[in-house]
């Protein structure tokens, strides 16, 4: 196993650095089906006889263990490189996916807790954290732009998983034909075993091609004296273990949970949201099902282009400045669609793109964020541990808006009017997450490292 070491995986020299992206995007797109489960939820729903909340506790073990395992493993990763971590989160990734389908086939809802959300969401946690401390040492020049092309694959996956699934389920299942027609179980436990083959086969291409920079490595043309003379962008080196005891660090924590918090109650609600929001006195809504299946669509393209557009953007405005649009300017298109996103539905349609295209972009805008305040020297580790934030969030997030809907009414009775109160919450919490992001300051400096010997390699890569 050799092979894996990260000393087997350093460039050589004249290595082009834009080879290393496409295989960071093939672990993101491949564990971004996270956010396609929705595919066969009813079908499993069914399968089991349980409930919708049941079944979505696959979903929420998943993100959990996320958090859990990216904040643990964050310091391995670093340590072991990023070709021994893609090619650990390929086994638990699959293995999830062929544990949750023995659970599926023997109609064992335990077993689906245990392999999709326990050991496949460890395989999401170390997936989502191996390639990004790469990158950032590929890209010292633009790393918003290096974080954002790898990141934004986790949000497009579901785009790929979503027809994809769908197809296979037509095919695995000869009653698909019928009316009113529900995958088996049977047809989605095959989903899973075919969703292992390719997933495990496609994150190994990403751990076969990623490499890393020799040391002492740098851009072409790059003067790293620029960069200094951000205010924020340190070049000394915290730890992952020094980084949380920092006041920084918490107050980044604080305003990704905050961002997080206020898209994932789009996000969870999409579909039956817009139909509420056009909903006639008469109880009929002016949006249609396939729209409003349509809408969410949308909104995983929102995702997925603000994971690339804003983070590109922040190496020209800075990290700190970006947050503030995320957190500010989201919070006044909150209030707009909370008061007046019912009157067209051009603008509701507007108002969720760009929030949920701010809600990406809060998730690729970290790891550059921490990078900037705590250098490259463990940033995949403090990225790992920042990602308790996302988990805190996905169980937050929804229960704050279900609360607030389970108040005002029941499925199919509510309206707009219903979503206010959850809405204008959301806003209060933006404004708190600007707050914080509004305290970001420099790095204390007895938080630093001392100084390692930098030791050049004799034939440096370089970018081709």
């Amino acid at each position: 196993m050799g092979w894996l070491d990260r000393d087997r995986t350093i460039a050589p020299p004249g290595f082009n650095r834009w080879l290393v992206p496409p295989a960071a995007l093939a672990v993101h797109l491949c564990i971004g089906q996270a956010y396609a489960t929705s595919v066969y939820k009813t079908a499993l729903v069914k399968h089991f006889g349980a409930s919708l909340t049941e079944i979505g506790v696959i979903f929420s073990i998943a993100i959990v263990m996320l958090g859990l395992s990216a904040a643990i493993m964050g310091t391995w990763v670093d340590t072991n490189g990023p070709r021994k971590a893609m090619f650990t989160s390929a086994v638990f990734w699959a293995g999830g996916f062929l544990v949750g389908s023995l659970g599926i086939f023997t109609s064992q809802l335990w077993l689906v807790y245990l392999g999709y959300g326990v050991i496949g969401g460890i395989g999401l946690g170390i997936g989502y954290i191996s390639p990004v401390s790469t990158l950032i040492k590929w890209f010292p020049d633009r790393p918003g732009l290096a974080t954002g092309m790898a990141i934004m694959g986790f949000g497009g996956g579901a785009l790929i998983a979503s027809p994809v699934s769908t197809a296979l389920l037509k095919i695995y299942d000869p009653n698909s034909g019928a009316k009113g027609w529900v995958a088996s179980g049977d047809s989605v436990g095959k989903l899973f075993l075919t969703l292992a083959v390719i997933y495990l086969a496609y994150m190994l291409f990403g751990a076969f091609t990623i490499k890393v920079p020799a040391d002492g490595w740098k851009p072409a043309g790059f003067d790293p004296t620029k960069v200094k003379a951000a205010k924020l962008v340190t070049t000394e080196h915290v730890s992952a273990k020094n980084a949380v005891k920092t006041k920084q660090f918490w107050l980044v924590w604080v305003a990704l949970f905050c961002n997080v918090t206020a898209g994932i109650g789009i996000l969870e609600q999409a579909a039956p949201m817009i139909q509420d929001f056009f909903r006639q006195s008469d109880g009929v809504s002016l949006v249609s099902a396939a729209v409003a299946a349509g809408f969410v669509g949308l909104l995983s393209i929102g995702n997925m282009a603000g994971r690339f557009a804003w983070s590109a953007t922040s190496d020209m405005t800075g990290r700190k400045r970006i947050y503030m649009v995320y957190l500010g300017v989201g919070a006044v298109l909150y209030t707009v669609l909370a008061l007046a996103g019912s009157t067209t539905t051009v603008l509701y349609v507007a108002l969720a793109f760009l929030i949920i295209s701010f809600y990406g972009g809060g998730f690729s805008t970290a790891p550059a964020y921490l990078r900037d305040l705590f250098g490259t020297f463990q940033v995949g580790a403090i990225h790992g541990r920042l990602l308790t934030a996302w988990s805190a969030a996905g169980v937050a997030g929804p229960l704050i808006v279900n609360a607030f809907l389970d108040a005002q009414g029941k499925p199919g009775q509510l309206n707009a009017a219903s979503y206010q109160p959850a809405l204008l919450t959301m806003v209060g919490l933006l404004v708190i997450g600007f707050v914080a992001n509004l305290l970001v300051r420099p790095v204390d400096a007895r938080f630093h490292e001392p100084r390692p010997d930098r030791v050049r390699s004799d034939e440096p890569a370089l970018e081709a």
